[in-house]
């Protein structure tokens, strides 16, 4: 029987990989001085995605840094850029691509490393600082621009790149756009809305166009609001809740699962599924610099291209 007060399932994550101590060096950067107030960062690890020979890619903002754990293997450095990579997503014709803070919408190569911008501008004006990204079954990218955006400046802003190389300002009143998805039919987009604590949903019409956005899950507590969200094969939704871990809510917004640290303070950002059987969540542990994984009931929605 249905029941919308169902206990929420804990689950505990581990860490699977920290940074290796040679890719260490704490320090302040141009991109740790306004976000993390000024703090000196070893690192600040975001975007986990997987390729088709099960390679995992991340990427560090602060340094600029692109990083790979290969099937069986420990982490290794792909490029290294003057920019401030955060999301990373691959196209289903294996393309990388990465949403830059500094520079817009990039493209990497794993094989020597180079990373170009294939997106720098919206109709000749920059973006305030691009942050996360999805793709489409049918190729377009789905990404926000959150800048330094919030409560006292709603102005960060919601894109769909097409795969015909259209672009479309989805939203343009969002008080910093942060992790982003679609549902399984692909009629809805998903965004965190860090600095209100919220998830909206943007209705997708069968022409393209967004009508009546709403919050779909409304969330309090923690050191900030949602970060990076991914949908599972069965229409729920995973936000990762800085401060607290990351949430589960069903296809009708309500929780059944938390991922958690234990004990250890960690700021688990984004997610990827994987494993043999797409239940194993890899998770950023993002200022410890550690890759964290943990075991989840409910397998993660299809990549498309991967299987």
């Amino acid at each position: 029987m249905f029941n919308p007060f169902k206990e929420v399932e804990l689950i505990e994550a581990t860490v699977f990989q920290p940074l290796p101590d040679k890719f260490r060096n704490k320090r302040r950067s141009d991109w740790s001085d306004p976000n993390r107030q000024g703090a000196e960062v070893e690192c600040f690890l975001e975007g986990p995605s997987f390729d088709r020979s099960g390679n995992l890619y991340f990427t560090d903002i602060p340094f600029g840094r692109i990083f790979r754990i290969p099937p069986g293997g420990d982490i290794e450095l792909v490029a290294e850029y003057d920019g401030w990579p955060n999301g990373l997503k691959i196209h289903k014709d294996g393309r990388i691509f990465i949403a830059c803070y500094k520079y817009g919408i990039m493209e990497v190569n794993p094989n020597d490393g180079t990373v170009t911008t294939v997106l720098g501008s919206v109709f000749s004006e920059g973006f305030k600082g691009t942050n996360d990204l999805h793709f489409a079954k049918n190729g377009d990218m789905y990404f926000t621009d959150q800048g330094q955006t919030g409560i006292a400046d709603p102005t960060g802003r919601v894109f769909r790149w097409g795969a015909d190389g259209s672009l479309d300002r989805l939203a343009v009143n969002v008080p910093s756009p942060n992790g982003i998805t679609l549902n399984l039919k692909e009629n809805q987009c998903y965004v965190a809305v860090t600095r209100t604590q919220q998830i909206w949903r943007l209705p997708l019409m069968a022409d393209g166009n967004v009508s009546k956005t709403g919050v779909s899950i409304q969330l309090s507590g923690g050191h900030a609001g949602p970060d990076g969200i991914e949908t599972d094969s069965q229409d729920g939704l995973l936000v990762c809740h800085l401060g607290v871990g990351i949430w589960r809510f069903d296809d009708n917004g309500l929780p059944t699962h938390l991922i958690h640290s234990g004990d250890a303070h960690r700021l688990m950002t984004n997610i990827a599924f994987g494993g043999p059987d797409n239940k194993t969540l890899y998770i950023t542990d993002s200022l410890n610099g550690n890759i964290m994984t943990a075991d989840f009931p409910i397998a993660g929605k299809t990549m498309y291209g991967l299987s």
